[in-house]
């Protein structure tokens, strides 16, 4: 991905960035997403800089609190950021100082002791077992888009998919013989994760009845099309889900991301182990993995003072 230059009012801190950014993509590998959000949260802390008549080398811990301070209560008619928003641009700047340590632009982090706030722990909305059985029966019929929108809901929910690895699917990515299914997540990583029978019954239709029907001659390499026969885009798999969401009552309790969740708390309610579920989620660190068990905690113990006759008298 080429790096376009940002405007900034200081030719020497642009670079700074640049080159940060060059290392984040080059070297760690970020998506684009994270690089475009650093991008813009530097740039906004370019022009507080500008303002103050800072360089970026000279900031200290105050200047770098003040910023975000700012940013915090809102300045100039914008309203206050969001908590993980500022979480975010404070990860942004320690990360960038950072490197400008590791570079030798500066000799000191002014960013070591510096802290994001707490955000609020708020658990996932996931589906019981019934409304995931009325969402995967929601598209009817036999013609393509319902044969494709079969198979993608049923592999986002089969193989706990983010909504960009979805989309991201090729044919080649998923072994119908095999019955894996090869995603690649954040930071162009990948993984392997088992596909059960039904997704595995739905996408082999899709790929021998619906999709050879929109992509007729083509050269296309993604798994799930668009009406034209080209890859489907974020933005359609957003409308897919939601639509069907809506058609039996769910439109207030799903986004594409929720199937994920469901994923990783009905195979926690199943038994299943939490490193083994790490590595199907493709979270690096399990600390992500273990918000799953506060869920599958919580339906348990719903069930329990539901079913035990001795539980609430």
């Amino acid at each position: 991905m080429a790096i376009a230059a940002p405007t900034y009012s200081s030719r020497a801190f642009a670079g700074l960035v640049l080159d940060f950014l060059a290392y984040l993509e080059l070297e760690r590998g970020l998506s684009r997403n994270t690089l475009d959000a650093y991008r813009s949260d530097l740039a906004q802390y370019g022009r507080f800089l500008a303002g103050a008549a800072i360089d970026a080398p000279d900031a200290t811990h105050t200047d770098i609190a003040r910023f975000l301070g700012e940013m915090a209560q809102g300045t100039d008619g914008r309203p206050p950021v969001a908590t993980a928003t500022l979480q975010r641009k404070t990860a942004c700047l320690r990360s960038f100082y950072r490197h400008l340590r590791r570079e030798e632009v500066l000799e000191a982090d002014p960013t070591a002791d510096l802290r994001a706030p707490r955000r609020a722990r708020r658990l996932p909305q996931v589906l019981d077992r019934d409304e995931v059985a009325r969402l995967l029966a929601a598209p009817q019929g036999e013609r393509p888009p319902a044969q494709r929108d079969r198979a993608l809901l049923e592999l986002m929910y089969a193989c706990g998919l983010r909504a960009s690895e979805a989309t991201g699917l090729l044919v080649g990515d998923v072994d119908l013989h095999e019955g894996v299914l090869r995603a690649r997540g954040k930071g162009s990583k990948e993984r392997l994760v088992p596909i059960g029978r039904q997704a595995l019954a739905a996408t082999a239709r899709w790929l021998a009845e619906g999709r050879p029907l929109l992509v007729g001659n083509r050269d296309e390499p993604h798994l799930l099309v668009n009406q034209r026969g080209t890859g489907l885009t974020r933005q359609g798999l957003y409308k897919i889900v939601r639509g069907h969401a809506a058609s039996v009552g769910l439109e207030q309790r799903m986004s594409p991301h929720t199937l994920r969740h469901t994923f990783a708390t009905h195979l926690l309610a199943g038994g299943c182990d939490l490193r083994a579920l790490q590595e199907m989620l493709g979270h690096a660190d399990i600390a992500t993995t273990q918000i799953y068990t506060h869920l599958s905690a919580d339906r348990l113990k719903d069930q329990y003072f539901a079913a035990h006759p001795r539980a609430t008298a």
